[in-house]
């Protein structure tokens, strides 16, 4: 069957912070748990960038402030095709707080 991955945005800027609430983390647990869906909260504010030009690596520190989202986490889920994947995200409660891109992993 194949995969999907689940990329779960946030604003990069907001009043509240889903992943601190520990009410919305039961219920994005409970989702994941109920669907079976491996997945992690990425830690907020934190990451590397890396990019090659002429042949030397360059590593930037990110988020970037210009970005207006920002990858919060990610699940991964079995479905039969991109309708079935949405179907099994609708009730996902990440998206009380941003959006979720949907992603086919590729079997190759």
């Amino acid at each position: 069957m194949p995969r999907y991955m689940l990329l779960c945005s946030r604003p990069r800027l907001r009043s509240h912070d889903a992943g601190r609430n520990p009410d919305s983390r039961r219920q994005v647990r409970a989702w994941r748990t109920n669907l079976n869906a491996p997945g992690e909260k990425l830690c907020d504010g934190t990451a590397r960038f890396l990019r090659k030009s002429s042949g030397k690596i360059a590593v930037s520190d990110g988020p970037f402030v210009e970005t207006k989202e920002m990858v919060a986490g990610y699940f991964m889920i079995e479905a039969n095709d991109y309708d079935h994947a949405v179907e099994l995200t609708r009730d996902c409660p990440h998206l009380e707080f941003g959006p979720i891109e949907i992603r086919q992993v590729d079997q190759v």
